[in-house]
């Protein structure tokens, strides 16, 4: 995607803190106790994705010390409380059904390389995938059958210097990887359409194991799409729509949306969609999420905000009542789980 001085200046710091972050997890693995510089106590111990426990969120622990970027079963409920955190350490993740996708940076003779990594329920490796950029995006589908990652990439020639995206969709059941969702046939206004600067992000699957949607970006404007695997199509259905999220129930999604008169390094507000009918409505979090939200529960979503030790984790019901709560401090990148 061809980007504006402004957004490249966001994928690049977001690209340079991805890569610093991964070298911080490198460094504190060799020193350092579990909960340093005030964060919630951390300890090893066993984490799953799914079986006994009960309700659980698993995420990407944030605290400095010797646990920071390990899988890590996080309180849900106490945002303090004890965190039991796995071998296992990922820049980007999420989970659903007993599947996992950790996106990781592996060190390389010239600097950091990147892989996926699919997970099982025990966070035993089942598949891997080389990454061609810096790990931004990750979702598994709701029946675990399906993987989506989103990497920046550079070197494009379109981009010059800057920075684009590349998203891919792992089909674990046909065993088919789409690993550029730029060669699909767009449908743009009712009519096929073709772009050097088509970019795609943000995958979110509901149970049609052939549908998911996404945001596609092309001359400056974010659209919806609606895309199909079995196709291989990518339809567009409504404008300035970006990171969208499905509900578990797959009638609306919640969407960050630029929103004119805001500062132009904070653009975004969170809304949600119904895809019915295309109303729109804004969520009570009034602060720019730069962020996929994650569904917690049939009302209420989640996303990260920066924090002190990198980002925090706050939750806010989908309708546009309430208002903002912390949900877990130094996390990213939660899943839910059962």
């Amino acid at each position: 995607m061809a980007l504006s001085v402004s957004r490249r200046r966001l994928l690049g710091l977001s690209a340079v803190a991805a890569g610093l972050s991964a070298v911080a997890g490198v460094s504190v693995l060799r020193g350092g106790r579990a909960g340093a510089g005030g964060g919630p106590p951390v300890a090893a111990g066993p984490v799953a994705l799914a079986g006994p426990g009960g309700r659980r969120m698993v995420a990407r622990n944030l605290v400095w010390g010797p646990y920071r970027d390990a899988l890590s079963v996080v309180p849900a409920d106490g945002r303090d409380g004890p965190r039991t955190a796995s071998e296992v350490r990922c820049l980007r993740f999420h989970a659903a059904a007993g599947t996992g996708v950790c996106l990781q940076a592996v060190p390389g003779a010239t600097g950091p390389g990147y892989r996926a990594v699919v997970l099982d329920a025990e966070l035993r490796e089942v598949a891997r995938h080389a990454l061609p950029g810096v790990p931004s995006r990750a979702r598994v589908a709701p029946d675990g059958r399906r993987v989506a990652w989103t990497v920046f990439v550079g070197g494009d020639t379109y981009a010059g210097s800057s920075f684009s995206t590349r998203t891919a969709v792992l089909d674990l059941g046909r065993g088919r990887l789409e690993a550029n969702l730029e060669e699909f046939a767009v449908v743009l206004d009712g009519r096929p359409y073709r772009a050097p600067d088509v970019n795609i992000w943000g995958v979110t699957f509901g149970a049609d194991p052939d549908v998911f949607y996404a945001t596609l970006a092309t001359r400056g404007t974010a659209h919806l799409v609606r895309g199909d695997l079995r196709a291989r199509t990518l339809t567009a259905l409504a404008r300035n729509v970006e990171c969208p999220s499905l509900a578990p129930g797959g009638d609306r999604i919640v969407h960050k949306k630029r929103v004119p008169g805001l500062p132009r390094e904070a653009p975004w507000r969170l809304y949600a969609r119904d895809l019915a009918t295309g109303a729109e409505r804004p969520l009570a979090e009034t602060r720019s999420v730069d962020d996929q939200v994650v569904w917690a529960d049939a009302r209420t979503v989640v996303y990260a905000l920066p924090g002190d030790f990198g980002a925090d984790l706050y939750a806010v019901p989908a309708d546009g009542s309430g208002s903002p709560r912390l949900v877990a401090r130094s996390a990213l990148s939660p899943a839910f789980l059962d």
